[in-house]
């Protein structure tokens, strides 16, 4: 279960030009954001912590995806961590056995669609996990093990469209079942537990 919220992060701003950072796990069908959408009763950032004015998430991760996500009060903070230049890396677990072929075309950049136009993702880091990765249960199960083997796999990359990991994988014939973001930059999820927050003193020395 998420975290309730958090009376300590509701404290005012020193001044108008302190800005606020924190690193949450966002849990399995939460959205990435803090005003709700009409008619529709999702799970928000804003039920795990009372956070700051003005707070706004860093890139996004969608419902069905999990893991390390930045939030700030700094708009150039947010634009900058979305930057090509800031790795986000991903533990993606897969259905079937990986097979060679399939890591070598998601290391060399595969074909998806983006917006109704083909696109061809840029080559990033992708590396077959030897083992599954100490990570919390998802609320919802995966699926049963007797429908086949799993595999998990580390991919690495500067950019993000739009589910990106989620049409690349199904791209080389290997679907996502479960998807986890671990690093932005040198910032880890470390030992955090869905719905946990975590201030970040200075953000911009965190992700060098």
């Amino acid at each position: 279960m998420p975290n309730t919220p958090s009376t300590f992060l509701s404290e005012p701003p020193e001044d108008a030009t302190t800005h606020h950072h924190f690193k949450i796990f966002k849990p399995y069908g939460f959205l990435s954001q803090f005003v709700p959408e009409p008619r529709k009763k999702k799970h928000l950032l804003s039920e795990l912590a009372d956070f700051p004015e003005k707070t706004m998430a860093i890139g996004r991760l969608d419902h069905d995806s999990e893991g390390l996500l930045l939030l700030t009060t700094d708009g150039m903070m947010s634009y900058n961590v979305r930057s090509k230049g800031i790795e986000k890396e991903y533990y993606v677990q897969v259905d079937g056995a990986l097979t060679d072929e399939a890591m070598t075309l998601l290391q060399q950049g595969v074909e998806i669609s983006v917006n109704g136009s083909q696109y061809l993702t840029l080559p990033c880091k992708a590396v077959k996990l030897n083992r599954e990765p100490t990570l919390p249960t998802r609320g919802r199960k995966i699926r049963d093990p007797r429908h086949g083997p799993t595999s998990w796999v580390s991919i690495t990359l500067c950019e993000g469209k739009n589910r990106q990991i989620r049409k690349m994988t199904a791209a080389v014939g290997f679907p996502t079942l479960r998807l986890v973001r671990v690093r932005i930059g040198h910032i880890h999820i470390e030992k955090m537990l869905a719905g946990d927050v975590i201030p970040l003193a200075n953000l911009d020395a965190a992700l060098q």
